[in-house]
């Protein structure tokens, strides 16, 4: 099967962040590679990450965007291989994550799992995503009601292809490449709980929170999503 590159986008992620990699990197094979990007406007590099001396890792070039669409944009357009995987800079990976969604992505375009919604310490917020959410398939259902968490996601080259450039308004790339995939590929939900996904104070996104855009706002995101995914 196709070797992996997962994707991480980190920003003042210290805290959680040895303990993440650890997760990823214990499952991947040699040919495989852990691409991040800091998003940090000082030129320093992180401590955590400086300390690893394993060939499989490959930090980008520090670049500062603000953003973590615009982020995890710079990760994706650097990764190497055909499976792409998502990663967040304070979860934790099941060990076996990587090979159950491998062997779904043989089926299909883009696959999802489950995960449990815990706070830094790793205590249960929500013991399921997806029942929290009600996540299901569908494109109009994701347009208006989300499931596509990035940490959770696993896709092939031609899904990304399709997804780059991220248009210029998305605030969520997670979203955008959910609504691609269902709008273009073949989508598969797997029920199974592969990820402890932190939501604490310093998370960039709200994963199973309220968000923080007005109503006004959200429809206005969502018209455009709609229009750039029917019309252009």
């Amino acid at each position: 099967m196709s070797s992996v590159s997962v994707c991480m986008a980190t920003h003042k992620g210290e805290s959680f962040l040895r303990q993440q990699i650890d997760s990823i990197l214990v499952q991947l094979e040699p040919g495989d590679e852990l691409v991040i990007s800091d998003d940090n406007p000082s030129d320093e590099v992180s401590p955590v990450l400086s300390s690893y001396r394993d060939s499989r890792i490959k930090v980008l070039p520090k670049r500062y965007f603000g953003s973590p669409a615009r982020n995890f944009e710079y990760t994706l357009a650097s990764a190497s291989h055909d499976l792409i995987f998502l990663a967040d800079q304070d979860d934790v990976w099941y060990t076996q994550k990587i090979q159950v969604m491998r062997e779904k992505l043989r089926e299909v375009d883009l696959a999802i799992c489950d995960c449990r919604l815990a706070d830094h310490q790793l205590r249960t917020i929500s013991p399921s995503f997806f029942k929290s959410n009600r996540s299901r398939p569908g494109l109009f259902w994701n347009l208006f009601r989300s499931s596509y968490v990035g940490c959770c996601m696993a896709f092939h080259r031609r899904v990304l292809e399709k997804a780059l450039p991220f248009p210029d308004f998305i605030q969520l790339h997670d979203q955008w490449i959910g609504l691609v995939a269902e709008r273009y590929f073949r989508v598969s939900f797997i029920p199974q709980i592969l990820v402890d996904h932190r939501r604490h104070h310093s998370n960039y996104s709200s994963t199973g929170g309220q968000s923080k855009n007005s109503i006004k706002k959200k429809l206005k995101l969502r018209f455009h999503l709609a229009k750039r995914l029917f019309f252009q």
